[in-house]
């Protein structure tokens, strides 16, 4: 039986774009994935690029890093994975205050511009002035994030790649075992998002990470076209997500909320048309927690009507995802604490961002490069003990 350098267990855009990178530098990895139409976080991912939003010195570093790196993908990986720029538009809530919304944005990279209600409307014409008290815009890069992953796939497997479709039932001393019978590897790398906590707690491993139930609409390609990404200026997911990480202990209980669900109304159009409006995030601590999908829709259309009346009343289906996140927005990537070959590649808060570059250096890091970045988004900052 074949060991392979490396085995990636998921195969969303995180271990698919970590696998790509795993290729370059001339492992042999397998990748696999449970179910190649899973509605997953990369299914029904917006697909936006905030390559503006770095706060920090490591995280301005990774969206300059970003913003270098997807413009070569189409010909790198000989795919279009529908990489463009758009205006993002950051709608005011009417009873916000603007002032101090501007003075929030001024510590990012690249601060978004503060739009008057009438300027606003100009650049989106499908917003209701009613609903807003202006907006911010910045440039933001797009790309279609399931294309994207399949690029990366298709491309890993030109290089010394192979891709299997197979549940990982368990984690076995030097490999895993699937409904397709066991595998060796070198290195085994979780990149399963939302479920990777419960993964690894099957194995006896904790990890601080966590998950939202993502819920959104989708609705399929239609001749109204909307001409930004909007977003809420003030979004609440990454409060909801840092309430939510303070008891570690709630998330290895079934049927806890650690935090009451929230809702930032966006809505996205892709090239094809089609176009996503939601998102309501729950902290449920069951990944399988049921979901009253009929008040949900209601809930989402309600809100995104206020700002956006014509997307509220489209068609669509209702959708739901895990979405992944740590304690402190940043992603979990590196080994998992007193398992020397078994790591993580999960728990991205500004995913699409951040991701590629990460990748690239991961697999640089597992070539033998020692990169301090990557110091900053190991396990070992998170106590557990």
């Amino acid at each position: 039986m074949q060991t392979y350098d490396w085995i990636v267990i998921g195969a969303g855009i995180t271990g698919a774009s970590l696998s790509y990178e795993l290729t370059q530098q001339g492992f042999s990895v397998l990748l696999l994935e449970a179910d190649p139409n899973s509605q997953s976080a990369t299914r029904f991912s917006y697909g936006g690029i905030a390559y503006w939003s770095g706060t920090t010195d490591l995280t301005r570093q990774l969206c300059a890093e970003s913003k270098a790196i997807y413009p070569t993908l189409l010909t790198e990986l000989d795919a279009d994975i529908e990489f463009r720029e758009v205006d993002l538009l950051l709608t005011i809530a009417p009873e916000s205050d603007p002032a101090n919304l501007t003075a929030a944005y001024a510590n990012f990279a690249t601060p978004p511009q503060f739009l008057t209600v009438e300027a606003a409307c100009d650049l989106e014409p499908l917003l209701d002035p009613a609903g807003i008290a202006g907006a911010f815009t910045v440039k933001h890069g797009h790309i279609d994030a399931g294309k994207t992953a399949q690029a990366y796939i298709g491309a890993m497997q030109q290089s010394s790649g192979t891709y299997k479709i197979a549940t990982v039932t368990n984690l076995i001393e030097g490999g895993v075992n699937t409904t397709e019978g066991e595998f060796l590897g070198e290195n085994v790398v979780c990149c399963l998002g939302g479920l990777t906590r419960q993964f690894l707690k099957k194995a006896g491993i904790a990890i601080a990470q966590y998950f939202t139930h993502a819920e959104i609409i989708e609705i399929p390609s239609t001749d109204l076209r909307l001409s930004t990404l909007v977003m809420p200026a003030e979004a609440e997911r990454f409060q909801l997500e840092a309430n939510a990480s303070r008891d570690d202990a709630l998330w290895d209980q079934l049927g806890e909320e650690p935090a009451p669900a929230i809702l930032d109304a966006g809505a996205v159009q892709f090239l094809d048309g089609r176009l996503l409006i939601g998102q309501v995030s729950r902290t449920l601590t069951d990944p399988s927690a049921a979901i009253d999908a009929a008040q949900s829709e209601a809930d989402l259309r309600n809100k995104i009507s206020r700002v956006l009346p014509k997307i509220g009343a489209l068609p669509g289906s209702w959708q739901h995802c895990l979405v992944a996140f740590s304690g402190d927005r940043l992603p979990l990537v590196g080994k998992i604490p007193g398992h020397e070959n078994l790591h993580v590649f999960s728990g991205f808060g500004n995913p699409l961002a951040i991701v590629p570059p990460l990748a690239r250096r991961f697999a640089r890091q597992a070539k033998g490069e020692p990169d301090s970045l990557l110091n900053q988004v190991s396990l070992d900052r998170f106590n557990l003990t």
